[in-house]
């Protein structure tokens, strides 16, 4: 037992020293960055709205995450293959409605009608994907629905190749969303303006329907105790396909908005948006709504302004291409410092 505390104590001590490490070089390198002045100020603004333009779509895709999380602790790593489905999917329904010539004749219902595609996609996959997947191994212990949700998302994304082919697809442009907004001392694009909004519109709809309307207390109670729920008469198979169904509406959603940012598609588009929406998770809070929204707008802005802040001042030649580096290191400090994130509850062992 002695042996097996200091091998512990050990590990904890490696641990924090390589989260030390990491930020003594990250503060190491702000600090020389922000000396020598290597950024202009417009610079910083442009970044800093970027990354919560990011940081909002990786948001919404962390409240799929976060749902199935709170309902069924079980972590749904098929769920970037959900944003992935609705975003290629109704990519097919944008060129359509291009060439009839929509897009130019009215480009909101347009929009919108892809906007429904997407999320219509996305819910009848993440539905899909808990009827057939997981709700037969509901009793099973939890790695074995870690290991169906990777081979589930493995299936889907090789499908989505079947299907749609492997290589980049490019939507047509919404040019409903030019040019650029100017308030006060900020400006922005359009579509960073759209992506924000429509983000943080969902994200509020979806606490006021948890909070504040019966189902939203259902599942409140299913996330506390299924046994004791469906003694009071809920029917938790319901519940469970409504947290996925919602799970999926918020992924379709976040796959149209993050086509306005990068406006391609490809088979593969869900694997990195989804980790990271998983990165943006465990920060806020794994099972935590509001935590999971503020993981998302803290991982987008850290990894639009990180590589430059952290990095510049050592004289990194392409500090973004490292971008991704800068947001897993950031999952690597949270399960150093705070496993249980910022606004989760530490559990018991």
């Amino acid at each position: 037992m002695r042996g097996r505390r200091i091998r512990f104590n050990l590990v904890n001590l490696f641990l924090w020293l390589l989260g030390g490490g990491l930020l003594a070089f990250a503060a190491f390198g702000s600090f020389l960055t922000l000396v020598e002045g290597r950024i202009q100020p417009s610079q910083w603004q442009s970044l800093v709205i970027a990354g919560i333009a990011l940081g909002s779509v990786y948001a919404l895709i962390a409240l799929g995450y976060t749902l199935v999380y709170g309902i069924l602790f079980m972590i749904n790593f098929a769920h970037g293959e959900v944003f992935m489905w609705g975003a290629f999917t109704a990519f097919f329904a944008a060129t359509a409605l291009n060439d009839a010539g929509l897009m130019v004749s009215n480009p909101v219902l347009a929009f919108f009608l892809v906007l429904a595609t997407s999320m219509l996609v996305s819910m009848l996959v993440a539905i899909m994907l808990e009827r057939i997947a997981y709700r037969p191994l509901r009793g099973a212990p939890r790695l074995v629905p870690l290991i169906t949700a990777i081979g589930a998302s493995l299936f889907l994304q090789y499908t989505a190749r079947g299907f749609y082919g492997s290589g980049v697809r490019a939507y047509p442009d919404y040019t409903l969303f030019d040019g650029t907004i100017s308030i006060g001392f900020l400006s922005l694009s359009v579509k960073q303006a759209v992506v924000i909004l429509a983000a943080v519109g969902l994200m509020l709809a979806l606490y006021v329907f948890i909070n504040r309307t019966r189902t939203g207390r259902a599942m409140r109670a299913v996330s506390e105790d299924k046994d004791v729920a469906a003694m009071m008469g809920i029917n938790v198979d319901r519940i469970i396909v409504t947290t996925f169904a919602i799970g999926g509406l918020l992924a379709g959603a976040a796959g149209i908005l993050y086509t306005l940012i990068f406006n391609q598609v490809l088979f593969f588009m869900g694997f990195l948006p989804g980790i990271k929406a998983f990165t943006a998770a465990v920060l806020g809070g794994i099972g935590n709504v509001i935590g999971a929204a503020l993981g998302g707008l803290i991982l987008g802005v850290v990894e639009q302004l990180g590589p430059n802040l952290f990095l510049s001042g050592y004289g990194v030649p392409s500090p973004n291409q490292l971008k991704d580096v800068i947001a897993f290191s950031v999952l690597v400090l949270v399960l150093i410092f705070r496993p249980s994130g910022l606004l989760g509850r530490k559990e018991n062992t």
